[in-house]
């Protein structure tokens, strides 16, 4: 068998280039197909290559050097310049990308949503943009990047929707993004603005040189909370999660809210962005964003439990365990930004189970009312199989990834903050458990209720592989984490010194 090196791209092709412009590319032919099947091929078969690239990145990648690889620079204007790179952190976020577009273009065509091919495009033309997302280390392409799929996959949710309200969720979308954007926008033009007047009116973006040049301390404020609520509006952060329960309920059922949820754009924002370029403004505000992140474990959790509509309290879910996170990410160490990646990976990976699980049910009930479900699992045993794995990822169980992202976050948080805090997360963990689990009994164990579903459909072989992918990604990642784990030691290692820790 030949060796791997021989199987990789050679070394000067653009890797990052090709990443972003192959689904782009993929999406603009399938503007001119018509029917579904040819469009389903090559959406299939662009998902796929795209993996494949991904993967070929990983393998190209040097994982115990911290600094950017496969650094790619083109000026295309005087303000905004292509600048990309990648480090472990980067990666692993595209390899989620890569997976879970691909398990979308497989889902979107079995639930016969009309318009295949417009789709299918969409769906690609989401996946490239993201991938600049992950590969840009310029501030402002990451905002003008941020806004393009952000609206694409508003225009998705409510092309697709399946809710009479679908108009008002998406209303709502769009203001708290706009809201968020303009936040993220205004937090760039600042700290551009601050280095042009340290370096002789020199304007820029590049993340690498705005993080040579100090923040002054009032400034460097102002700015970390323009990022910090613009990022915790799509993250999303108690209490700036408004737009989502409505969307979870009257949107479409699983794509868009696989796109916005399962990416974690936000978390990787500010791990690229927030922590390195103002890690002082994050160390003196710490304290407060753990302060509404332990509300919001709790006030989500609740809402959780008096849900009867599964989307809803998916989307409360949501909401409690990024609760969880933030509280890994901001106690600022190695551990706590090595926990606090893993475990929004494999939030990511969980979410999109539920989601996809969730999708499943209502193409077979047409409901997502809990009252109205029940007995699932003697008919779709698989489903309620996936069900079941993916929420216990989110809820960090031994053999999940959740499970190690956890014990290093709940290892951060007591060194940073102390016993409360950490107990805290904990005990959202705890809840989580329990709003899960509560849901799995009522949809899969629970006896049918009078007039509830009385036969099920059984699963196609598209929606089997979709099942067992996740089931083996999440198993397979929760006993085996130490690749991912070696993946991100480097450049988190270097992130986290920049922080005072014992």
């Amino acid at each position: 068998m030949a060796p791997i090196e021989t199987l990789l791209p050679p070394p000067g092709l653009p890797l990052l280039a090709l990443l972003q412009a192959l689904p782009l590319a993929a999406a603009l032919l399938l503007l001119a197909v018509r029917r579904d099947a040819p469009a389903i091929v090559i959406g299939l078969a662009a998902a796929a290559a795209e993996l494949a690239l991904a993967a070929a990145i990983y393998l190209r990648l040097d994982h115990a050097d911290p600094a950017f690889q496969l650094v790619e620079r083109w000026t295309l204007a005087p303000v905004l310049n292509y600048h990309a790179g990648v480090d472990g952190v980067s990666v692993l976020f595209i390899l989620l990308t890569a997976l879970l577009t691909l398990l979308l273009i497989v889902y979107g065509p079995g639930r016969r949503m009309g318009d295949i091919p417009h789709l299918v495009a969409l769906l690609l033309a989401v996946e490239g943009v993201a991938m600049s997302l992950f590969t840009t280390l310029d501030l402002l392409w990451f905002v003008a990047a941020s806004a393009v799929q952000l609206t694409l996959v508003g225009y998705l949710m409510w092309r697709w929707a399946t809710s009479p309200a679908k108009d008002l969720a998406v209303a709502r979308y769009f203001q708290f993004m706009a809201t968020g954007l303009v936040l993220l926008l205004a937090g760039t033009l600042i700290l551009a603005w601050s280095h042009a007047g340290q370096n002789g009116g020199a304007w820029t973006f590049d993340l690498t040189e705005l993080a040579d040049t100090r923040v002054e301390a009032r400034l460097s404020a102002v700015v970390f909370f323009l990022f910090f609520y613009g990022l915790g509006i799509r993250t999303p952060l108690f209490p700036f999660h408004g737009w989502l329960p409505i969307a979870a309920e009257h949107g479409d059922v699983a794509v868009a809210p696989t796109l916005l949820l399962g990416l974690k754009v936000g978390v990787y924002g500010l791990l690229r962005f927030v922590f390195p370029l103002m890690p002082d403004a994050a160390l003196e505000w710490s304290g407060h964003v753990i302060g509404f992140a332990t509300a919001g474990i709790f006030y989500a959790a609740l809402l959780a439990l008096m849900q009867s509509n599964l989307r809803r309290l998916l989307a409360f879910a949501v909401v409690s365990h990024t609760s969880v996170l933030i509280i890994g990410l901001f106690s600022l160490g190695p551990a706590a930004f090595q926990g606090g990646v893993m475990l929004s990976v494999t939030f990511g990976l969980a979410i999109a189970g539920l989601l996809f699980m969730t999708g499943f049910v209502y193409q077979r009930t047409r409901t997502t009312q809990l009252g109205k479900l029940g007995g699932l699992f003697d008919h779709v045993p698989l489903l309620g199989v996936a069900f079941l794995i993916a929420g216990l990822s989110i809820v960090g169980m031994p053999g999940t990834p959740g499970f190690d992202a956890a014990h290093l976050m709940l290892e951060a948080a007591i060194a940073r903050f102390g016993a409360l805090v950490t107990i805290a997360a904990a005990l959202g963990n705890v809840a989580a458990a329990g709003f899960l689990l509560l849901a799995f009994q009522r949809a899969f164990l629970a006896p049918p209720p009078p007039g509830g579903v009385e036969s099920v459909a059984a699963l196609s072989w598209m929606e089997r592989l979709i099942a067992v992918v996740l089931i083996l990604v999440l198993l397979g990642s929760g006993f085996y984490p130490e690749p991912w784990l070696k993946l991100i030691d480097a450049p988190l290692a270097e992130l986290g010194a920049r922080f005072p820790h014992d």
